[in-house]
């Protein structure tokens, strides 16, 4: 007996309307700082509109169990109500440190699927906000979500250098474009420019209205002595650029200077994450030579005093927050060390060297009396004087094509104009004449002495100098 046909069953079209797929934009943020810029980006309508807005903090201390998160600093918190959430990316990828996991390739699809899930993302169509796109833990967001657009923002000087390392052009061709603030008036980041995005300016007004918010949530911003100096530390061992003893001796300078400028008053502020010891030597400093040193023990932005006590000088090497100082308060600025640091920065493709070039070509020496006295001709870049925004930009130029020639080959010609022109003994410390003389460019070994750096016994000699070199400094 066969068995009974089965009954045929239609399938109805399906009169539900599927569901609607929204949009999530996602800010990463390591810095407070750098918080606020996305804050005042977002004031002034920089983004388009979105379904909802994620903060994505991340941690990259170098032992972020012991330090605080941006998100529980002081100041953070009128931050918050520009997000409709905040989220840790060190709880996501725990037990790994941000700044070296990233994740490979097979497991970018189970691993995309994971964070959609813990952020509730569903199907939303994603656009992700990075800083430093060329390191983790920005490349490792961005590679887990291939498929999302990316913008990327400056919270500091980098953005005016060439990108440090070669993108890979399925990350880099996704940028739409570089937002910074206008710490050098007039000129424009040499960043992803290889890549075709445009940069765009933040708006000061914006940025400054974030950090008089900022610093109205802190809830005891230090009272600052009258006609004082304040010195920001920078914590540039963790870089592997100073050694600790030298970057105390570095503090100490910036002490010494202030003092000599005629500062009675003087206010440290250390870098969140460097050790109390730092303090130290300042203290036993300012005690031998009979000034008031006050040491700021709670991690507060440095705009935050620059907006509440305006202190009279605001010391440092090559932080931003000197550019921030200058251009957006009017504050006098000057930098120490910027030229020693130039000659012991290694690499050459340095990201930090474009910061230094900066800081170095348009602050003024505190440790040069004539050199704050008078503020120099803007145009004369072969004096030990500031230099002017366009000037600078062609130094840019030449320094960021011998700083990644394969990216922008294009700067050639800048470079070999402003090296026959323009090199000089002011300017030639922004320079090797190795790394010159590799790419063949003016101020290098001429060919017919090429021969010299292979050449046993003149290196000898050179290592003699150099040395000799150094005993004098001492001494000095």
């Amino acid at each position: 007996m066969s068995p009974a046909p089965r009954a045929q069953h239609r399938a109805e079209p399906s009169t539900a309307t599927p569901a609607a797929v929204g949009t999530t934009q996602i800010f990463c943020a390591s810095t407070l700082y750098g918080a606020a810029t996305l804050a005042a980006a977002l004031d002034a309508d920089a983004f388009a509109p979105a379904d909802r807005r994620l903060l994505l903090v991340c941690n990259n201390a170098t032992t972020p169990e012991t330090s605080p998160a941006l998100d529980e600093m002081a100041g953070f918190a009128p931050l918050r109500d520009r997000f409709d959430e905040v989220r840790s990316w060190n709880e996501a990828i725990s037990p790994f440190h941000p700044g070296a996991w990233s994740p490979r390739p097979d497991d970018v699809p189970l691993l995309e699927r994971y964070l959609r899930l813990l952020w509730g993302l569903g199907d939303d169509r994603v656009t992700i906000v990075l800083e430093s796109i060329q390191v983790n833990p920005a490349q490792a967001i961005a590679q887990l979500f291939p498929g999302a657009p990316v913008e990327v923002y400056a919270d500091g000087l980098m953005s005016y250098g060439p990108t440090r390392d070669k993108l890979d052009p399925l990350l880099g061709t996704r940028v739409r474009r570089v937002l910074h603030l206008d710490l050098v008036p007039g000129l424009r980041p040499l960043l992803l420019t290889e890549f075709g995005a445009p940069a765009e300016t933040v708006p000061a007004t914006a940025f400054l209205k974030v950090l008089g918010e900022v610093a109205d949530a802190v809830p005891e911003v230090p009272s600052l002595p009258d006609d004082c100096a304040l010195l920001l530390g920078q914590y540039l061992s963790a870089l592997e650029i100073l050694t600790p003893q030298q970057e105390e001796e570095l503090h100490v300078r910036m002490l010494r200077g202030a003092v000599a400028r005629g500062h009675r008053s003087v206010v440290f502020t250390p870098h969140p994450t460097a050790p109390a010891r730092y303090s130290r030597a300042l203290e036993a400093e300012a005690e031998r030579l009979g000034v008031t040193l006050t040491v700021l023990g709670t991690p507060v932005l440095a705009e935050v005093l620059f907006d509440r006590a305006r202190p009279a000088l605001v010391v440092g090497c090559f932080s931003t927050a000197l550019f921030t100082a200058s251009s957006f308060y009017g504050l006098p600025v000057a930098r120490v060390g910027t030229e020693s640091l130039l000659e012991r920065l290694v690499p050459y493709q340095n990201s930090n060297r474009v910061p230094l070039v900066l800081a170095d070509a348009l602050l003024p020496d505190l440790e040069d009396l004539e050199d704050l006295r008078n503020p120099g001709d803007p145009e004369d870049l072969g004096s030990r004087r500031p230099v002017g925004a366009e000037a600078v930009a062609e130094l840019l130029a030449a320094v960021g094509f011998v700083m990644q020639p394969q990216l922008h080959p294009g700067l050639r010609p800048v470079a070999e104009r402003y090296l026959r022109t323009r090199l000089g003994p002011r300017t030639g410390r922004y320079f090797r004449r190795r790394r010159l003389t590799a790419l063949g460019l003016p101020g290098g070994i001429p060919q017919r002495l090429a021969f010299l750096p292979r050449h046993a016994a003149a290196r000898r000699v050179v290592r003699r100098a150099r040395a000799l070199r150094r005993a004098v400094r001492r001494r000095k």
